[in-house]
């Protein structure tokens, strides 16, 4: 079984969500508290064993790059400042992992992104996180599905289990449980209607994705929606009787796709953060406008 290595995060898209704050600035730099939601996602893939980030970029995404770089001016400034704690802890951003970029010319799909990646990977198995998924979890979620995929060998797909009104915003899988928090996936079906909905167990955003996944996409031209989509490469495989697995991720996940789940997740670690966290929960308490 191949070790997996590497990890390719897609952060070429728009953030229209996000307007007008995502105007000159990628969505992914967007701050909870005070870590920009990418730095999360590298953190927690690097935490699962993680050595490379390749990040499938597109125009107006170069903060990640200088995210992830080294700044000597900040650095230097930091050093001349006495500001030993703020230096360690911007030194540590550029050490990582090895950051590697690749550019998505055309917004054709996540399926076309991921493809722009491909001959980075020397036909190795890889993780991908999109970039509005965090989870808060002991074991990372990350972690959680490479050891599934270390068992069965065969791509994975992270899951979540949503109340069943909330079906219709996601892809929902139709699987047979084969352990506590492992299914054998048969089918999947992207944002069904609720009655149509096969199950309550959606995609949040996090995979294993074999080489095979890759030849699949090569092959596409254009999907249902005109795009090259994952979830079509997924359902070409699951018509051609290739296995996949979907784990049920362990921890409290953290969708940072809309204003309203962004704030959440602010909330969220805010309050565990060690600086603001006890005044940020004296505060929700005896806010007067809830």
């Amino acid at each position: 079984m191949q070790k997996i290595r590497k990890a390719i995060l897609p952060v070429a898209g728009f953030g229209t969500r996000f307007l007008p704050a995502t105007k000159a600035q990628p969505k992914e730099m967007l701050p909870i508290v005070d870590k920009p939601v990418i730095q999360y996602l590298v953190e927690e893939a690097v935490a699962a064993g993680i050595e490379e980030i390749i990040f499938v970029t597109g125009r107006g995404k170069r903060a990640i790059e200088d995210h992830f770089d080294i700044s000597y001016e900040l650095e230097d400034t930091l050093v001349e400042k006495n500001k030993q704690e703020l230096l360690e802890t911007v030194q540590k951003i550029s050490g990582l992992a090895k950051f590697s970029y690749v550019r998505q010319p055309k917004p054709l799909g996540d399926g076309h992104a991921l493809l722009q990646a491909a001959h980075l990977l020397n036909g190795e198995p890889a993780l991908v996180i999109f970039g509005d998924c965090l989870y808060d979890s002991e074991v990372p979620a990350s972690k959680q599905l490479m050891d599934t995929f270390e068992k069965y060998g065969d791509p994975v797909i992270g899951l979540s289990e949503v109340p069943m009104e909330q079906v219709s915003a996601f892809g929902v899988i139709d699987g047979v449980k084969i352990d506590d928090n492992t299914y054998e996936i048969k089918g999947m079906v992207e944002k069904p209607k609720q009655e149509d909905a096969p199950s309550n167990l959606v995609a949040v955003g996090k995979y294993i994705i074999t080489p095979e996944v890759f030849d699949v996409l090569a092959t596409m031209e254009n999907g249902k929606s005109g795009e090259i989509r994952l979830a079509d490469a997924f359902d070409i495989m699951l018509n051609n009787k290739r296995p996949m697995h979907g784990r049920v991720l362990e921890g409290e996940w953290l969708d940072t796709g809309d204003k309203f789940n962004f704030v959440k997740a602010t909330i969220h670690m805010g309050l565990k953060h060690p600086e603001i966290g006890d005044k940020l929960r004296a505060y929700l308490k005896g806010c007067k406008n809830i």
